[in-house]
């Protein structure tokens, strides 16, 4: 983790890291002792060590308990994990809240392994200290915030971790690059779900009073797919500029929050709330190397993939910065009839743009853009954009930049 941040902090100066304690209570939950390890491994009856954490880290299962014991081969079973449909991938597990030790190895090794005993030794640490996130804040003409978060405590995984972070950097670049910038960009490096209870908990005040949009960034560095998870809602403004930009890439996918599984989880919780979508490239889980060794730089994660979902979510934040939400100026359903904007004889046929200029005014809640209200109902951009200006010349409209609390 440490090491991670110092990288990134290599290439964003501006980076500051946080040492959160052990034991702090961040809402339902309690950062937990601090995990380290050293080395480990596991010997034959031969003698032959047939499993070394210095070979690939994820050969030991993540927060596993010192140990240096003897044990029988039906006794060391219940210790290993490995995937029979993946035999030549080492899995990635980690262990939650549990007292455990494990090592984890292809499927292909662990049917050679011998009958006899076996030494197990992990030389690991379970202490007091801390846990560790970074956090960069970009500010802009406004208070008003996009919140990108990404984490960086997957072991030797390219698309399940590597990926978030590279992107996240590429786009903190970009961002700090503009040449205007209307709202203000906060970006995380957490580890995943504690770091955002973590982090949700200790800035949950900036979080509710500003944030307009938020994007959660992992599995977003492969070709095979454009992503979008909504938020909870799903019907947000950044929900509605994800899914347009998601359906104009190649290969789209869409899923409701109820396909969530990263740090939306959190982000999108009741008492939190936050205006919080997934854009990536293929789901977690829905990839056949997730979580596993196989998730690598050569077989999954590409350069074209990398820029991929770097456009993505750039599409989406050049959207937001470009255009404005509507307004209405008046409180309740305005008098249309007395600016010429409404028939003055009540009959079963409504004119199309009297019941238009009534939806354009429905949805001007500044939460709502022109492209947002075209796709709503089914109208063409240039005719909303003309109704637009007719309410506009009235007074009865404006536009503003999208801000958090709606007028």
């Amino acid at each position: 983790m440490r090491r991670t941040l110092s990288r990134i902090h290599r290439e964003i100066p501006d980076l500051v890291i946080h040492e959160v304690p052990s034991g702090t209570q961040v809402f339902d939950w309690i950062i937990p002792p601090e995990w380290s390890i050293s080395t480990a491994r596991l010997t034959d009856p031969s003698g032959c060590t047939v499993i070394d954490y210095a070979d690939n880290n994820l050969h030991v299962v993540g927060y596993s308990d010192p140990v240096d014991v003897v044990v029988t081969k039906s006794e060391l079973d219940e210790h290993l994990h490995s995937i029979e449909e993946q035999p030549s991938a080492i899995p990635f597990v980690t262990s939650y809240y549990h007292d455990r030790w494990g090592f984890c190895l292809s499927h292909e090794a662990r049917d050679q392994l011998p009958d006899g005993s076996y030494h197990a030794f992990i030389d690991s640490k379970k202490e007091s200290g801390t846990l560790t996130l970074g956090e960069l804040v970009i500010p802009g003409e406004t208070e008003d915030e996009v919140f990108l978060s990404t984490y960086i405590c997957h072991p030797s995984l390219a698309n399940n971790e590597l990926s978030g972070p590279v992107v996240a950097v590429a786009l903190a670049r970009y961002i700090m690059n503009m040449p205007n910038r209307h709202y203000t960009y906060r970006i995380v490096f957490v580890p995943e779900s504690i770091g955002a209870l973590t982090y949700a908990s200790l800035r949950i005040r900036e979080l509710k009073a500003h944030v307009i949009a938020g994007f959660q960034l992992t599995c977003i560095g492969d070709d095979r797919a454009h992503t979008y998870i909504a938020s909870r809602d799903g019907n947000t403004r950044i929900d509605r500029t994800a899914r347009r930009v998601i359906r104009s890439l190649p290969n789209p996918v869409e899923y409701s929050y109820l396909a969530r599984g990263s740090d939306e989880r959190t982000y999108c919780a009741p008492g939190i709330d936050l205006p919080h979508v997934s854009v990536i490239r293929s789901r977690y889980a829905d990839y056949p190397e997730y979580h596993t060794s196989l998730d690598d730089l050569e077989n999954v994660v590409t350069p074209s993939g990398l820029q991929g979902g770097f456009d993505a979510v750039r599409m989406c934040i050049d959207e937001l910065e470009a255009e404005p939400v509507l307004v209405a100026q008046q409180r309740g359903e305005p008098q249309l009839g007395r600016r010429g904007l409404y028939h003055t004889l009540l009959n079963k046929n409504t004119p199309e743009d009297v019941m238009l200029r009534t939806d354009v005014l429905a949805y001007a809640d500044g939460q709502h853009s022109i492209r947002d209200i075209a796709e709503l109902t089914d109208t063409d951009f240039q005719h909303v954009s003309g109704v637009v200006e007719q309410l506009e010349a009235h007074g009865l409209v404006k536009f503003q930049m999208q801000t958090q609390q709606v007028p």
